[in-house]
């Protein structure tokens, strides 16, 4: 049961939990849970589900679109890409209702009109425990100014529409009806390093780690493969650094002053430097521990460290490579007892 106003377009931070997921989705969701536990995160609001459903009645009652995707075959790849080009197009460049409207220009007036944001998909679906869309549809940075933002929200919009997005609920049988996208959009974090941290290792599953890494810069650069990050393992019971692999990296993505991003060149004297000190490590390992014990499961978490040294989480989410394979049984349930032992020492067949 959700506690926020279902039907307003725009609810800020700091009036949601993980309730409010069918509302907001699973990152504005996130956000609202941290910024209500009192972690650091950059403020913002989310732009709902109502506000992109009304939005999607009005377009798919003039061209159908539910009732394409549902008709899709996954496999079919030329079609796919076809038909979801297609509607991409007519939600990025279609437009909304004036009381939408309205409303996202307002809550931007609120942040301050040239306060750079990101902007960022929240699937009604993404980062459940049953399905991850994380990656799957897009996110802008340091967007300015009102129509930046607007752009941004509908191109969000639209990136529901990705082939990779469409393919992936096809396979899954999700119902195309009861899909919605809630849009985030965040104060951006001028990031003097950032990266993501797991609370539990991403290559052995051992759930007595955190496992973090990092780069100079915003953290799109380690997101699009561009930079090989570097990673330190810290024990979560006695915050020892375990490990430590100092990557060389030689770019940074940075704001650019007329909103998006820009790749720079690292100085030579910088590019073989830990972007984090051993204290920076330690305080990030001990937020991760606060957030996993808040939701009581294991973390992947986005952070970025300010101009001024701060810690700012930017989103938070269920683990799920190492979540979905504990849950998967060691043997197929068999008729009679021990018959798993057995089949393994080859006495039945």
């Amino acid at each position: 049961m959700t506690t926020a106003n279902t039907q307003s377009p725009v609810l800020w931070f700091k009036d949601i939990t993980l309730e409010d997921r069918p509302v907001v989705g699973g990152k504005g969701g996130s956000l609202g849970e941290l910024c209500r536990a009192e972690i650091p995160v950059p403020y913002g609001f989310v732009i709902t589900t109502s506000g992109f459903t009304a939005y999607l009645d009005e377009l798919d009652n003039q061209h159908g679109i539910r009732a394409r995707i549902s008709a899709l075959d996954p496999e079919n790849v030329p079609v796919l890409n076809q038909v979801c080009e297609e509607i991409r197009e007519l939600v990025a460049t279609a437009t909304p209702p004036q009381y939408l409207l309205d409303a996202i220009l307002a809550a931007g007036r609120e942040l301050g009109t040239e306060t750079p944001v990101a902007v960022r998909s929240s699937a009604t679906s993404e980062d459940s425990e049953e399905a991850s869309f994380a990656g799957l549809q897009d996110t802008y940075l340091w967007q300015k100014g009102p129509d930046q933002l607007l752009e941004a929200v509908r191109k969000c919009w639209a990136s529901l529409y990705n082939p990779e997005s469409v393919a992936y609920r096809l396979r899954l049988k999700l119902p195309e009806d009861q899909l919605a996208m809630a849009v985030v959009v965040q104060t951006m974090v001028n990031s003097r390093c950032s990266g993501v941290m797991f609370t539990r290792s991403p290559t052995t599953g051992d759930k007595s780690v955190i496992t973090i890494e990092g780069s100079w810069g915003l953290g799109s650069s380690i997101v699009s493969g561009e930079v090989t990050p570097d990673k330190f393992v810290v024990n979560k019971i006695t915050s020892d650094i375990n490990a430590r692999d100092i990557a060389e990296k030689h770019i940074a993505h940075l704001p650019d002053d007329n909103g998006g991003i820009i790749e720079q060149e690292v100085s030579a004297d910088q590019q073989k430097v830990s972007c984090l000190s051993d204290a920076e490590i330690k305080s990030l390992a001990a937020t991760a521990r606060q957030v996993e014990k808040h939701y009581g499961v294991p973390q992947d978490i986005e952070w970025a460290i300010d101009q001024d040294d701060r810690i700012m989480l930017l989103q938070s989410r269920p683990e799920t490579v190492w979540a979905a394979r504990d849950k998967a049984p060691v043997a197929k349930p068999t008729d009679k007892a021990f018959g798993h032992i057995f089949n393994v020492l080859g006495g039945k067949k």
